[in-house]
């Protein structure tokens, strides 16, 4: 059996929804189906989520919200007219959506929540009619059915009694559409997963329903070993590992959110990624570790701007005990995590996602550390980007952090950190924001040497 999971730009409108149906019917394996929220249909478009979450604001600031659930309506009006659903079906999603205000939220984090959540809600319920109209019986699975569970309503963590409920589904020949992106409290609240958290559900499903493959459909052929728009001939990864994929998430890689994986790990489920638009195309698999041999050093590099770096030098750092514990301290003060902490005898490198700082936060701080620690030197780093270098075959070989170094050397771009991951899969490199797309780009040259015309003709075999 195979879960299935559809992103917002293969559902934006009836054509791709069709696209979508004939890869579900074309494979009697893929029984359970995830959907998102119909995305964009064109570059200037809105996605159903954003304006969902301007209706919210609306609300929640007592504003006419009439005219944007008329344009939200719009876009489901539209796939379902392409498949002549019941009119039913399409009045059943206008009263949930004019509803919305009327229901009971503990708070206004709750309200924006169910609101978000109803874009794949009502796409769900949509596909499952237009499979159905289709030839396919399918029927829509509320979470709430299914028993998924999460304890807060954004950003939300499912809980592990999910897996436990989620074993007593029972399905036939029908096939079972979901809606993706979030599950309810105990308190039966709905709770979203953070933004892409379609991939969550998928993932959750994957191990809950112990699948035999989690195939995640979207609108690229493959996980490509580089950024193409910064290696424009990257090379496709045609099979990598689930720790691969995790760290070069991590660092930029955008198919999945970092976390989205980890039920699917949990359970030993094979993932793999397929385009939407190319179905018939292997796309990339994802595999636990036991399942993969590596053939080449490096399967992927990835860079990040959205690091920051405090830096503090003190001689004899190294001999003071409790230093570190008094950063932490402050750090746990202002509610603050970091991402690493690399160090040397008289030197410290506090790397944090920027995203989780603001302005007065970072002053606060590092205020406090001055007061506390008395460094001789304290200097607060924004210019500052973070490079992934991962490949399962890096333990097997000699050198590997040379031949990484040697090109940017060449190209006189500066190192400001190297640390290896006690996996040894993965080596991280700290640089200048303006030098990350420049170093992503010599360090593949310098691993993938081969002609990426045969490289692709290898891939195109393998369909």
């Amino acid at each position: 059996m195979k879960v299935v999971k559809f992103g917002g730009s293969s559902l934006a409108d009836a054509a791709h929804v069709q696209k979508v149906i004939q890869i579900v019917q074309s494979d009697p394996e893929r029984k359970v189906i995830v959907t998102s929220a119909p995305g964009k249909r064109f570059a200037e478009d809105v996605k159903v989520t954003d304006l969902l979450i301007k209706y919210a604001n609306a609300i929640i600031n007592g504003s006419e919200a009439s005219t944007i659930v008329e344009t939200i309506f719009d876009r489901y009006q539209q796939i379902g007219s392409g498949f002549d659903v019941p009119k039913s079906v399409l009045d059943d999603i206008k009263a949930k959506l004019i509803a919305l205000p009327t229901q009971s939220y503990p708070n206004d984090d709750y309200l924006m929540a169910a609101f978000k959540a109803h874009g794949e809600r009502l796409n769900a319920e949509l596909f499952a009619a237009c499979l159905t109209e289709s030839g396919t019986k399918a029927r829509f699975i509320d979470p709430s059915e299914a028993g998924i569970l999460c304890d807060n309503p954004n950003g939300a963590t499912v809980l592990e009694q999910t897996y436990a409920n989620l074993a007593n589904l029972s399905y036939g020949e029908e096939r079972l559409v979901f809606p993706g992106f979030f599950g309810f409290t105990l308190d039966g609240n709905i709770a979203t997963f953070a933004r892409g958290g379609s991939d969550i559900t998928g993932s959750i499903l994957a191990r809950g329903l112990n699948a035999d493959l989690y195939e995640n459909f979207t609108d690229v052929d493959a996980i490509f070993s580089a950024n193409p728009k910064i290696v424009p001939d990257a090379q496709p990864i045609h099979k990598m590992t689930f720790r691969e994929m995790r760290e070069l998430s991590y660092a930029g890689f955008s198919v999945f959110n970092d976390e989205a994986i980890i039920p699917a790990i949990q359970g030993q489920v094979p993932i793999n990624v397929k385009n939407t638009n190319n179905p018939n195309l292997p796309g990339t698999l994802i595999v636990p570790e036991k399942d993969f041999t590596s053939k080449k050093p490096v399967t992927g590099i990835a860079a990040s701007n959205r690091f920051s770096a405090l830096y503090l030098h003190r001689y004899l750092l190294n001999k003071e005990v409790g230093f570190t514990l008094k950063i932490l301290q402050i750090l746990y003060k202002y509610d603050v995590s970091y991402e690493h902490m690399p160090s040397g005898i008289d030197d410290l490198t506090i790397i944090f996602d920027r995203s989780q700082l603001d302005h007065d936060t970072i002053k606060k701080m590092c205020h406090d550390i001055q007061i506390e620690l008395n460094p001789d030197t304290l200097d607060w780093i924004d210019d500052y980007a973070i490079i992934m270098v991962v490949g399962e075959g890096m333990r097997a070989r000699v050198g590997t952090i040379e031949n990484i170094i040697r090109p940017l050397a060449e190209h006189d771009i500066s190192v400001h950190m190297i640390n290896q991951g006690a996996s040894r899969i993965s080596i991280m490199l700290g640089t200048r924001q303006s030098d990350a797309d420049a170093a992503v780009k010599y360090i593949y040259q310098h691993f993938f040497k081969e002609d990426p015309s045969v490289n692709q003709l290898e891939y195109q075999a393998e369909v």
